[in-house]
């Protein structure tokens, strides 16, 4: 049986806690895209386990498979893993074969790149790990692809390919100094080792293969997503994404199983309880603003109200998992969700960070938007029309703060009267039912509804 877990926003959803609450019915747990990018941090016996690369189930001691949709920096890898096991634990981990190798100089030029979009204001807000440059290369048909690295001739012959090319292009084009990220010959050493401790070690697989192996067996597989429907490739609020599919689609192309074997299991979107995002790009529901981030900011504060903002942003702990940065604070956006429903198909919800929200005497959502002067249930096609659309709000009623966790293990109905309303609204405008109800960072303080193995 499969579980997939998307973040039905703008990613930081909290999807790690909900594969690591679910962690103990799956045998597997399957990355199927993103890279080192994808900060997820899992609370076990109140130890804190902040992953990037590694799957998160590989805290609970998971297979965790890193498919062949992934964009894989070897040295974040084995970092990862050794860290992990300084800890005492001893992560299983495999990786696809077909799965693309972050280099250095994917690294390098995601940064230049970065620089040279924000003197224009295009900038994305990339992680800097390499990963766009990466699936450039993958789609470009010049990558090095992880079973490249234990092939001697095949690693030299590709690097020969792309290096120079690479090495042109920040001088050239961009004027840089180039180093050793840019050296075959140290990076042919380097990542020909990386390839003899994955065969050492047992790492590599065939994703498709090793998965649906699986499934026949009857083991239970759970996919997990990295960010979130809002910054996916083709889904998203272009150019403001990431370089892959967060979707529940990209289950299927980035794990080389099918759509029926994806579609025959449940699809959990995981929802904040109110929105955040790092990085530029239109939020229709802002509350306040970040520096360098929110379009705008630094001309007009107007409208903006950056006091509850920065409550919101300190009792969530609001700051990215891989880069530090403080997230935007927003309310929920319901057009955004109704959009990511339809595109993955929820079959059942996860709603986190109700806690954070405790102690505020109103709540608002984004029910609809208005788009020239016609209201909208769901979000438009392009960037331009939703930076142009006006939330149109609903209100709720607050709810004050409580033992979270004498919540979580009494259910559903101990919660707040107010806050069971707020996630009844939920259920009802994305039609799916709620699974889990996450009250705090550990899975002591969550309430399950619905276990979906």
């Amino acid at each position: 049986m499969t579980v997939t877990i998307v973040g039905s926003q703008l990613g930081d959803e909290g999807k790690g806690g909900i594969v690591d609450l679910y962690g103990d019915d799956a045998d597997v747990v399957a990355r199927y895209q993103g890279g080192d990018n994808a900060g997820h941090t899992v609370v076990d016996d109140g130890e804190e386990y902040k992953l990037s690369l590694v799957p998160s189930g590989a805290v609970r001691g998971k297979v965790g498979v890193l498919g062949n949709g992934c964009v894989v920096n070897p040295r974040t890898l084995f970092d990862e893993i050794d860290a992990l096991r300084e800890r005492g634990l001893e992560p299983d981990v495999r990786v696809a074969e077909r799965a693309h190798t972050i280099l250095p100089f994917h690294r390098v030029l995601d940064g230049i790149e970065e620089d040279v979009k924000s003197e224009t204001d295009q900038e994305v807000g990339t992680t800097g790990r390499g990963i766009g440059p990466t699936y450039e290369d993958k789609a470009g048909r010049r990558g090095v692809r992880i079973g490249d690295l234990t092939d001697p001739d095949v690693l030299r012959d590709r690097l020969e390919y792309v290096v120079p090319q690479k090495r042109a292009l920040a001088e050239e084009v961009y004027g840089v100094d180039v180093d050793e990220a840019f050296d075959v010959d140290a990076l042919f050493e380097e990542y020909s080792e990386f390839g003899a401790r994955m065969e050492r070690e047992g790492m590599l697989v065939d994703a498709g293969d090793f998965l649906a192996r699986q499934i026949d067996d009857g083991q239970n597989v759970m996919f997990e997503g990295a960010q979130g429907t809002i910054i996916d490739i083709d889904h998203g609020n272009y150019p403001y994404v990431t370089s892959s599919n967060p979707t529940a689609g990209g289950a299927c192309t980035g794990t080389g199983l099918g759509p029926t074997v994806v579609g025959d299991g449940d699809v959990i979107g995981i929802v904040k309880a109110y929105l955040t995002r790092v990085g530029s790009g239109p939020l229709p529901t802002e509350l306040g603003g970040v520096v360098g981030d929110t379009p705008g900011y630094d001309e007009s504060t107007e409208g903006r109200n950056e006091e509850l903002a920065e409550h919101i942003r300190e009792e969530g702990d609001e700051y990215g998992t891989v880069t530090g940065r403080p997230r935007r604070v927003g309310w929920l956006d319901m057009p955004m969700l109704r959009h990511a429903a339809r595109v993955s198909g929820f079959t059942g919800l996860a709603v986190n960070h109700v806690d954070t929200l405790a102690g505020l005497d109103e709540l608002k959502v984004g029910h609809t938007y208005t788009l020239d002067g016609e209201e909208r249930e769901t979000m438009p096609a392009t960037t331009e029309q939703w930076a142009a659309c006006e939330p149109n709000f609903r209100s709720f009623d607050g709810w004050a703060a409580a033992d979270w966790a004498a919540v979580a293990e009494e259910g559903y109905e101990a919660l707040p009267e107010n806050a069971r309303t707020y996630l009844e609204y939920i259920e009802d405008e994305v039609g799916a039912p709620i699974y889990a109800i996450g009250l705090g960072p550990g899975r002591s303080e969550t309430i399950v509804r619905e276990r979906p193995f």
